[in-house]
């Protein structure tokens, strides 16, 4: 599976690899507490206990680099690779903290580094 681009003007992220969805899709798969919510290669799932659903959100703040900031655009294709309801995941992701938003763009605020 192809990666998303990051944002890309000249000159801006340079060196910077893109935002990988097949590498947060076995991370997950990987993680024996979180495995059971992949299905045909995309989060099918939200777990509804939270400290799963913070720990599911942890991997996926992972794929995003600290001090970038990404378009909306580039977020949501991202995300809509990984899971149906993009939109929600973006949401979590802003609400409990791992990624925050201002004028359209997105970047990581916390999570494991």
């Amino acid at each position: 599976m192809r990666g998303v681009p990051r944002r890309g003007g000249p000159g801006e992220n340079e060196g910077m690899t893109d935002l990988d969805p097949a590498a947060v899709i076995e991370a997950v798969a990987r993680d024996p507490q979180l495995r059971a919510f992949v299905r045909g290669g995309q989060i099918a799932v939200m777990p509804a206990r939270h400290a799963k659903r913070r720990l599911l959100l942890d991997q996926i703040a992972r794929a995003f680099e600290p001090g970038v900031h990404y378009p909306e655009r580039t977020v949501s294709l991202f995300l809509a690779s990984i899971y149906p309801d993009h939109a929600a995941l973006r949401r979590y992701l802003v609400d409990e903290g791992f990624l925050d938003r201002k004028n359209g763009e997105y970047w990581r605020s916390g999570g494991t580094v």
